[in-house]
């Protein structure tokens, strides 16, 4: 044995042979050809044993690591399996909110159309009543029109028709109506100017002649009626009539009064005796029974003004009062005339002007009738 181990030290092995350590499981176990001797003598059984104990070592070892990937591998499978159900979970809550959103939102346009539907239902009602409203109105204007077709066409400035207006009666005649409600300014249809007009009117008929001016004026103005104070019609009236027939002791009180006149926004009605002043200016300032507020002097007054809505009442001479009137009186015609109500010729509307300025001039020199 010792020289065949000998010789098989001094042959070393072919270059590129390999020859296993272990020899793989089933495998028939070949002897080495170095481990015999010239006799054939087989290498001793505790190496047999050591490489089969080697194999089993190996063999746990790869089952081991096998086990530990394929437990590895498990682990990242089961981590992505959660991750999905996390992810569908989520997108199942997305869906869930966006069918709850889409509920609400088709339940609040359905909700909006209903109201839309009752506001335009609410709105319809309420234009048919503004319809039927205006139209009452219109008819009520109508029988207006109709009657100051009547006054303008039936009456002259000189002669009034008395038979038709039984208001143009003479005091004694007629005599003064009390109690009568309170009427704006533009509801007083020149009445009471054509009351004064009786007054102040002599017995024999007057002779007149047209001042080209005034009529060129006043034709220009027809044209293209407005109430813009800068034309030259009405600046002259303003300055000539309106101006100095305003014109109180009362400065402020007086710009307050010609505002509302002008902005058709004046209300004057009786008063009894009985009456205190009202509203939240001083009692000296709207004056009383006995002082005119806008005269300052001690004066009966048997009626009261109120400037808009404001709920201040002012006690006003019947002097005052005549003046107001006659301005009143001058812009309820020539809004008439705006609007297109007087249906006359030119030369007829210009009198009438004319005698609605002269009316201011006599009430701004003191001149009104009694029943005032």
């Amino acid at each position: 044995r010792q020289v065949s181990f000998e010789e098989e030290s001094q042959n070393p092995p072919t270059v590129g042979h390999w020859k296993p350590l272990m020899p793989s499981k089933g495998d028939k176990e070949e002897p080495e050809s170095g481990c015999q001797d010239a006799g054939g003598v087989h290498e001793p059984q505790p190496m047999e044993q050591l490489n089969v104990s080697r194999l089993r070592s190996s063999s746990v070892e790869i089952r081991e690591k096998g086990s530990e990937f394929l437990r590895d591998e498990l682990h990242k499978a089961q981590k992505e399996l959660k991750l999905k159900d996390k992810e569908c979970e989520r997108l199942s809550k997305v869906r869930e909110q966006l069918e709850q959103e889409l509920e609400e939102l088709t339940a609040s346009l359905f909700e909006e159309a209903h109201k839309m539907v009752r506001e335009a239902n609410t709105k319809q009602a309420a234009a048919e009543k503004q319809l039927r409203e205006a139209r009452g109105k219109i008819d009520m204007l109508q029988a207006e029109v109709t009657a100051l077709k009547t006054l303008v066409i039936t009456s002259t400035p000189s002669s009034p028709n008395r038979e038709l207006h039984p208001q143009l009666q003479s005091p004694s005649k007629g005599g003064f109506r009390k109690g009568h409600g309170r009427n704006k300014s533009t509801s007083s249809a020149m009445v009471s100017a054509a009351s004064q007009s009786v007054a102040v009117e002599p017995a024999s008929r007057e002779c007149k002649e047209v001042d080209s001016i005034l009529f060129a004026e006043f034709q220009a103005w027809k044209e293209s009626p407005t109430l813009d104070k800068t034309c030259s019609f009405l600046e002259r009236i303003y300055r000539e009539d309106v101006g100095p027939c305003l014109d109180f002791p009362r400065q402020e009180l007086s710009e307050l009064v010609r505002e509302a006149v002008e902005q058709n926004t004046l209300t004057i009605e009786p008063v009894a005796s009985q009456t205190v002043p009202m509203g939240r200016v001083a009692a000296e300032e709207c004056g009383g029974p006995k002082k005119c507020a806008l005269s300052g002097l001690p004066r009966t007054c048997k009626h009261r003004i109120m400037l808009g809505d404001s709920g201040n009442y002012y006690y006003i001479s019947p002097s005052c009062r005549a003046r107001i009137t006659a301005v009143c009186n001058f812009f309820t015609y020539i809004r008439y005339i705006q609007q297109g109500l007087v249906r006359q010729d030119v030369e007829l509307m210009f009198w009438e002007v004319m005698r609605l300025r002269r009316e201011m001039s006599l009430a701004k020199l003191g001149f009104y009738p009694s029943e005032m």
